[in-house]
Formats: C-alpha cells, sequence, structure tokens
C-alpha cells in the first residue's frame, strides 16, 4: 500500500486567479526548450534576446545552473502586471501548479501548499490518471542547463 499516491483518487484544485503563486515571494519559473520557443515567440524575441532580457542562471537543487525567469525588485514575476501578461504561453511549470513532485509527495505537502493557496482543495476534482500525466509532462520536458540552452 506504500507505493500508492495518496492522490490516485484524484485532487481537487481550481484556480481562483488570486496571484499569490505570481507575487510576493522570491522563488523560480523554471523553463523548459518548450517554454523558452512559445514565450520568446510571444515576444517576437529570438530565444537568445529572450534570455537575456527576461531571464536568470540559477543553481538548482543538484548544483547545476539552470534558467529561471526573473523576478521584479518587489518579488513580482516579471512578467506580472495586474495579471499574468504570458498566460497563454505561461511555462510548463505554472500550467502544471499545484501538481508538482514535491507538492504531491505526501498530504502533508499537499495540506502545507493549501495553506498558502485558495484553490487547492476546491472546486474541480483532478484525477490521479490526469495528476500523473503533469508527472510526465515536467519529465518529458527538462529544465533548461546552462549550455543546452539553444
Amino acid at each position: 500500500m506504500a507505493n500508492i499516491p495518496f492522490y490516485v483518487s484524484g485532487l481537487k484544485f481550481s484556480c481562483k486567479r488570486c496571484s499569490t503563486c505570481c507575487r510576493y515571494e522570491s522563488g523560480f519559473v523554471f523553463l523548459s526548450r518548450n517554454d523558452l520557443d512559445k514565450m520568446a515567440l510571444q515576444t517576437n524575441m529570438d530565444n537568445n534576446n529572450f534570455i537575456s532580457v527576461y531571464c536568470r542562471w540559477v543553481t538548482d537543487w543538484q548544483g547545476k545552473e539552470v534558467l529561471s525567469l526573473k523576478e521584479k525588485h518587489n518579488k513580482d514575476c516579471i512578467f506580472w502586471d495586474s495579471g499574468c501578461m504570458m498566460y497563454e504561453a505561461r511555462p510548463l511549470q505554472c500550467v502544471t501548479f499545484p501538481f508538482w513532485e514535491s507538492v504531491i509527495s505526501s498530504v502533508y505537502n499537499w495540506e502545507a501548499a493549501a495553506s498558502g493557496c485558495p484553490g487547492i482543495n476546491t472546486g474541480e476534482l483532478h484525477s490521479g490518471k490526469e495528476i500523473k500525466q503533469y508527472l510526465e509532462l515536467r519529465t518529458a520536458q527538462p529544465i533548461i542547463n546552462r549550455g543546452n540552452e539553444l
């Protein structure tokens, strides 16, 4: 039984568009190659220019330099301005929230995330299969490491 994820029967989540996950606290929005391509296209920039204007290299938990969006001085996402300016081309990390491995690894982590997100445990029931698909998408689109961005 220990190998069966607690979310096998599904979890409720409906985004309330409160923007709490986009603002107020420092954090990282990691980009995959697909994310970079979509966002550069959305801004009519080539990938190198997009990286130089909107991105930063940060060290991840494994000590690798990875690509992340910049933040404004007030810690808001670089693309937040009374809402997401990149909503249609937003990164997979944003699309799949809160169904991240770190959040759904335990009931405790899920409930901790719920304390800061009014959409968790409300609204639409996402099936265990759908949640697993989100996790698989994140695996299929790895974060860009320095040196493999283009």
